[in-house]
């Protein structure tokens, strides 16, 4: 089996001004993501994700041509089934060859960011023709799933400290969810601010419903103390991202003033990075983003860290239905596997690019037995929306 081509393209999907939110990132206003199609030799297609930018929206022609013209002419007439060989040759680049043979990493430049990201898409295309191959679904390769179904939390929670109790209500009523994210931080000014959105989110939701908080990393050290306090008595399930992914010590340092969790990764890189949390001892739930990580060849790797550190695994999932099905498949197979994230944002790329619909019921989601990701592209619609 041989590869016969790799094509990127940057997916911009309009998001209609009435199903907009606004937070942090402003006006989300799309949905982008580079979408990944590898055809071998033998007419075997996988699908993959990439993403330039952990909030919905990015220039992504950068992310394109790294895939285009850099990795993908590389990997032609190669066998797309050597997905190690594979990834350890994109990372390590013209010192692949030492990295295979000295059995350890000769990164270049390209450690972090887009190139990484780029690596992603790829190698979750690899493994999609890899379980078709084999007529078997991505989790089966992993080690098998660990229960057919898994649980599942909604995310979203924009509104203020009058509706979001409403709001979040509406998201259990949707699927019978049994926790739910809102967003706080710099949104709302003074962290006492989010402090008020999240005691009215309790009182609303009652104490058996999990609520966790993200601040998408906008809090300093200080503040995210002062937020912590503040909200101590309402036995979050974990407070995402407090300050900046840069800031690990500050991190470690937030996690160490508080009893409640700290979860982070949706800004990592890669199981370096991830380690470096887990060695600081800055979070208890790793949420590796397999769009951006490296896809599920390192998240694998994240999560042998995560087992190792007694670290839950809960995938960032915000994202479109290839790499939310990828994070669905590590998270069955991996011992630290716990939660799965589910947008209820307004997500065209989830709800319109597949065929298939990822439906929650009483807050558990299948874990499909369909072969590679499950995953069946609507190819009209990427080419509807590709940017040229």
């Amino acid at each position: 089996m041989k590869i016969k081509s790799i094509l990127a393209r940057w997916v911009h999907v309009p998001i209609p001004y009435e199903k907009q939110h606004v937070s942090d990132f402003g006006r989300v206003a799309s949905f982008d993501s580079v979408i990944v199609r590898i055809e071998t030799e033998c007419g075997i297609v996988g699908w993959g994700e990439a993403k330039e930018e952990v909030g919905s929206e990015g220039n992504s022609h950068g992310l394109t041509a790294i895939i285009n013209r850099k990795f993908g002419p590389t990997l032609v007439g190669q066998d797309p089934r050597d997905i190690n060989r594979l990834w350890e040759e994109m990372y390590s680049g013209c010192r692949g060859h030492y990295a295979l043979r000295e059995a350890h990493v000769f990164p270049i430049l390209g450690r972090r960011g887009v190139s990484v990201s780029a690596i992603s898409g790829i190698d979750m295309a690899l493994w999609d023709i890899l379980g078709k191959s084999l007529d078997a679904p991505v989790w089966r390769l992993l080690g098998g799933r660990k229960a057919p179904r898994m649980a599942a939390y909604a995310s979203g929670g924009w509104a203020d400290a009058q509706n979001i109790g409403r709001q979040l209500q509406g998201y259990v009523d949707a699927g019978g969810f049994k926790a739910v994210k809102m967003r706080v931080g710099v949104i709302d000014g003074d962290p006492v601010n989010s402090a008020r959105r999240v005691h009215a989110a309790r009182e609303a939701l009652g104490p058996d419903i999990g609520i966790a908080c993200d601040a998408h990393g906008t809090y300093t050290v200080a503040e995210a103390k002062r937020f912590c306090r503040l909200v101590e008595d309402c036995n979050l399930l974990w407070f995402e991202e407090p300050v900046t992914a840069d800031d690990k010590r500050g991190m470690a340092e937030v996690r160490a003033a508080t009893a409640i969790p700290i979860a982070a990764g949706e800004s990592e890189f890669n199981r370096f990075d991830f380690r470096d949390l887990a060695e600081l001892r800055a979070a208890d739930v790793f949420q590796p983003d397999l769009a951006i990580c490296g896809g599920i060849s390192e998240a694998m790797r994240i999560g042998a860290i995560a087992s190792a550190a007694n670290i839950k695994l809960a995938p960032h999932l915000w994202t479109g239905a290839l790499a939310f099905a990828a994070g669905m498949h590590v998270a069955a197979a991996s011992p630290a596997g716990w939660l799965l994230e589910y947008s209820l944002g307004a997500n065209p790329l989830l709800q319109e690019l597949a065929v298939e619909q990822f439906t929650v019921s009483d807050g558990m989601l299948e874990i499909p037995e369909r072969p590679g990701l499950g995953v069946t592209v609507r190819e009209e619609f990427v080419q509807r929306h590709q940017v040229a």
